[in-house]
């Protein structure tokens, strides 16, 4: 295990452990990184636009599109009807059906009735994108408006109306995650505590929102051009929706600006684009607005807990009900959020009892969709307000209550009855990051200003991140496949089933590759997202580029350096143990003769399988690569394990709290992270500021607000509050290496560490600010709003 400094570049050695520039950075800082809106046709462009309900909940009665059609650049007009009779249903990102839920078909505009507010209901296809929105006015829907439901219990009370017809009730599914008898423990237990914990709707804020860009050629092949993470899987279902062969359906995914799990795929604009391009026999191009694309919803969570301790505050038990508000579930994968934040519970601690049933909620606010953290940040601040509420019912010290409970790295690998978690010195990086943020001055400081009656708050957040899922049954799963080949001039090209959401993350699978075969990394180009060329592969999800696509990349590179070792050790008439790949040449370690790269390939192009001793006669390879720690069928005791890695982070804020206006000043803020092997250690500092970043956003400020009506208030970035440069202090942050035993190279997910550690030390943080006045907050976002109304003791709304 080794502590390594953020930003220190080494200066040789191996490729893999350094900050190597992005391989496409000058271009993005410049303005010359293509997206999806810089795609345009030779021949034009057409444009959609899609008519949206206004309503939560209503029968869709009559249609009529005929004033639209006759306005002059239209070329289709398309309403739901319509749509269904040249479609199948939406295949699920990942359906509720496979763990014991309801389901129900979605297709590319509502057919009977709407189910949200923002619905699409019909669509416009015109040559400009004005012409387009201006048709959307004179499509004239008759409506009956129907009894719809907002709240998550609202939606489970008997006689709730109901948000789809033949369900039985709004429980989209009733998902157990438990061990040992926590009903008895908690009777047992000398202290107990019980509360209630609400987490806010709040979604990702791509900068980048969604788009699609469909043309069909001549022999009626479909070419998709999507801002999606997923090529390959939306390859899958748009040839399902669309009822033709997969072979004729070609995705490209382009540079992303951020993806963030806001653009997995399953939406139904995906296949609404392939089939206005089709009807209107020209490329087809729809952009997801500002206004559209908060629509997409994510997390809001109701915990209820009760928890069981002793005098030491060890938990001796835990009991959770979550319900989980995940909208109009939709085809897109973001309900399973609410599955994720079940089976990460009891997180990075030792609790051998525990009983937690997660219920998601069908109701009539917008569906979800994936949000970094998925579920695991909702998991992380429940425990961490439960570690910060026994510390002050025993007056104890929080790292103190942490300390007593975290998983000793003895006991590692652990088990719980969903998680076989790899590893990891959870008690180390605490002690890191207490030293990081100095938290005993922390803490002196605290008692001297509160002495002046100010409100200062030091908090602690601790984050057991599962990465890498695999989820049997659907498309979302836990391995993938790269090709590697290399050509005559000693440079290599990578084709990988893994996507970039915008975080640079080819420079690190060249880092791997070029390491592999002793070139530098600008001589490896690296090609994704483009369903033709690259292998199939299941995309970004999970923080699995690195430790599956890059580690089927250097398998593969492994098997082209085991040719060129080979034919060069012919070359040179010497022994294959003594040869080596080294700053682009083939090396014989004893003798130190020395053969350019290139020749040895072109040794291996026009001599392999002619003598010489050089059996092959190609340098490609490709490799598929699964983790090792991926149990989907039960063991003898039950258990199962859909996550191979599992990273770690810990976190102290601190915070100042204005008495007057209920103003949050983040003051300082420090974090220690544990990704496993680094390989490139610029990136995963960004990746860790920026799921910090997030966190903070969710803990203080962002929330997508419902009116009483079923409207989204926050439809803008001016209601919609995300943090900016100046509301963030600098960020202190420190990585700890402790490879997985299980992954190649021994490396973890490093994209989503930081989200729910970030969330927790600030509430409690704040929690901490609130306790000379006797009150707490935990409804989330702890808004100056909300916060001011605590101050004064007016109580706390959702």
């Amino acid at each position: 295990m080794t502590l390594v400094p953020e930003m220190a570049t080494v200066a040789a050695g191996p490729l893999v452990g350094q900050s190597v520039r992005r391989k496409d950075g000058d271009l993005i800082l410049t303005g010359h990184g293509g997206y999806l809106d810089d795609i345009e046709f030779p021949g034009g462009t057409l444009h959609a636009a899609l008519l949206r309900s206004p309503h939560p909940a209503a029968r869709i009665l009559r249609v009529d599109t005929t004033a639209a059609q006759a306005r002059p650049g239209i070329r289709v007009v398309m309403t739901g009807a319509e749509a269904a009779k040249l479609t199948e249903p939406i295949p699920h990102f990942y359906n509720p059906a496979l763990v014991g839920g309801r389901s129900i078909d979605f297709h590319p505009l509502a057919l009977y009735a709407v189910h949200y507010v923002g619905e699409p209901v019909a669509a416009v296809v015109a040559e400009s994108l004005h012409q387009a929105q201006a048709a959307l006015r004179d499509i004239k829907v008759e409506y009956e408006p129907l009894p719809y439901v907002l709240d998550a219990d609202d939606a489970l009370a008997p006689r709730a109306p109901l948000v789809f017809d033949g369900w039985e009730n709004n429980a989209v599914a009733r998902l157990p995650f438990a061990e040992g008898d926590a009903t008895t423990k908690l009777t047992t237990a000398r202290y107990t505590l019980a509360g209630e914990i609400f987490i806010q709707r709040y979604q990702t804020t791509p900068m980048e929102t969604r788009g699609y860009v469909a043309a069909w050629s001549p022999d009626r092949r479909l070419t998709m051009h999507a801002s999606t993470q997923n090529p390959h899987p939306m390859r899958s279902h748009l040839a399902q929706v669309l009822g033709i062969g997969e072979h004729d359906v070609r995705v490209i995914a382009p540079r992303l600006g951020g993806g963030f799990g806001h653009k997995f795929h399953s939406y139904p604009e995906e296949a609404l684009v392939a089939l206005l391009a089709r009807q209107a026999g020209a490329p087809v191009k729809w952009l997801e607005s500002r206004e559209d694309s908060l629509l997409v919803g994510a997390r809001e969570y109701v915990h209820r807990f009760e928890v069981g301790f002793d005098a030491t505050g060890k938990i001796l038990a835990l009991r959770d009900r979550i319900l989980a508000n995940v909208g109009a579930l939709g085809p897109s994968g973001g309900w399973a959020q609410a599955f994720v934040a079940g089976l990460t519970l009891p997180g990075p601690y030792k609790i051998n009892d525990y009983d937690v049933e997660v219920v998601p909620v069908a109701t009539h606010k917008a569906p979800w969709n994936g949000a970094r953290g998925f579920g695991k940040e909702s998991a992380a601040l429940l425990m961490e307000r439960v570690m910060d509420l026994v510390a002050q019912r025993l007056e104890l010290d929080p790292a103190e209550v942490r300390r007593r409970n975290l998983i000793p790295t003895a006991e590692m690998p652990y088990w719980t009855a969903t998680k076989h978690i790899d590893g990891g010195d959870y008690h180390a990086v605490l002690e890191e990051v207490l030293q990081a943020a100095d938290y005993p001055a922390q803490r002196a400081l605290q008692t001297t200003v509160r002495a002046r009656g100010r409100l200062f708050g030091v908090g602690i957040g601790f984050e057991l991140a599962p990465e890498g899922a695999d989820l049997a049954g659907s498309l979302v799963r836990g391995h993938d496949t790269a090709t590697v080949r290399i050509d005559r001039s000693g440079g290599a090209t990578v084709l990988t089933g893994v996507t970039s959401p915008g975080t640079g993350n080819e420079t690190g699978i060249a880092q791997m590759v070029a390491a592999e075969l002793g070139i530098g990394v600008d001589d490896v180009r690296v090609m994704q997202g483009d369903t033709d060329l690259c292998p199939y592969g299941y995309g970004n999800f999970s923080s699995r580029s690195l430790t599956v696509g890059g580690a089927a990349a250097v398998l593969a590179a492994r098997d082209v350096r085991g040719t060129l070792v080979q034919a060069g050790a012919s070359l040179l008439k010497t022994r294959v143990a003594d040869c080596g790949l080294v700053d682009g040449h083939l090396v014989d370690a004893v003798t130190g003769e020395r053969l350019p790269l290139r020749e040895v390939v072109n040794a291996v192009m026009t001599l392999g399988g002619a003598g010489m001793g050089i059996d092959e006669r190609q340098l490609e390879s490709t490799r598929t690569y699964a983790p090792e720690n991926i149990r989907l069928v039960p063991d003898e005791l039950g258990r199962v394990s859909v996550y191979p890695s599992y990273s770690y982070s810990a976190h102290v804020a601190s915070v100042e709290l204005d008495r007057e206006t209920g103003v949050v000043s983040l003051l300082s803020y420090a974090g220690v992270h544990d990704c496993g092997t680094v390989v490139n250690p610029m990136f995963v500092r960004g990746q860790f500021l920026g799921a910090i970043a997030m966190g903070i956003g969710g803990a203080l400020w962002e929330e997508s607000v419902y009116g009483s009506d079923g409207q989204l208030r926050s439809d803008s970035l001016k209601r919609y509050l995300v943090p900016r440069a100046p509301d963030l202090p600098w960020i202190e942050t420190r990585s700890r290496q402790t490879p997985s035993p299980f992954t190649l190279l021994g490396i973890k997910g490093g994209g989503e560490s930081g989200v729910g550690g970030a969330v927790s030390a600030v509430a409690n943080a704040v929690n901490d600010a609130l306790l000379p006045l006797g009150v707490q907050v935990h409804h989330m976002p702890l808004s100056a709003p909300r916060l001011l109304r605590a101050i004064r003791g007016e109580g706390v709304r959702r």
